[in-house]
This record gives C-alpha cells, structure tokens and sequence, in this order.
C-alpha cells in the first residue's frame, strides 16, 4: 500500500468539507478505540465512498482528535477536519474515482 501523503490544498478542503456537511457518520469509534473491525469498515467505506464521515463515542478511551486522526493513519486517508466528536476522512480511488476534486 503506497503512502500517497498528498496534502490537500486549503480549496480542496473545503469542497471536501462542504461535500462532508451532508454525510451521516458511517464508521464509529467506541469504548473498544482503534481496533481491526473499526480500521477495515473505515477502509472498506474508503473504498467504496471515498469521503466518509467518522464519529467518536462518548464512551470512546481516547480523544476525538486523536482517535480520528490515528483511523487516518490506519487506513492511509487524508484527515480533512475534525469538529466535535466527528471527523471527516478522504481517500482517493485510484481505479475508480468519484469525486473531482477542485
């Protein structure tokens, strides 16, 4: 799996973050953190999505910031912001991508 760390640029991030504002979390992190199951919905969703919305419980051990941007770094997607308990996560499909990004 390559390291494709391309930082997005501050336009791409707010037409992912206005793409994002509509989205319902589809992956969460509970009490059990960063574990295996968490890691491949979030990828699987990646896969298939490309933008997901990531939500932390309340019961979660770590901090909504550090637990996103940890499933970040586990699935090689670009953390684009974190407001509150949610986080939003992009990963570009290489062999079929959606979105055009600006």
């Amino acid at each position: 799996m390559q390291d494709n760390a391309s930082i997005l640029t501050g336009k791409q991030k707010r037409f992912l973050r206005a793409l994002g504002s509509t989205l319902d979390p589809v992956v969460q992190i509970g009490k059990g953190g960063i574990v295996n199951t968490v890691v491949e919905s979030a990828a699987q969703a990646l896969a298939a999505r490309e933008i997901i919305k990531v939500r932390v419980l309340q019961n979660s051990p770590e901090e909504p910031k550090a637990a996103i941007t940890a499933l970040a770094q586990a699935t090689g997607a670009e953390l684009v912001q974190v407001i509150g308990r949610n986080g939003l996560l992009y990963k570009r499909n290489e062999e079929k991508s959606k979105i055009e990004l600006p």
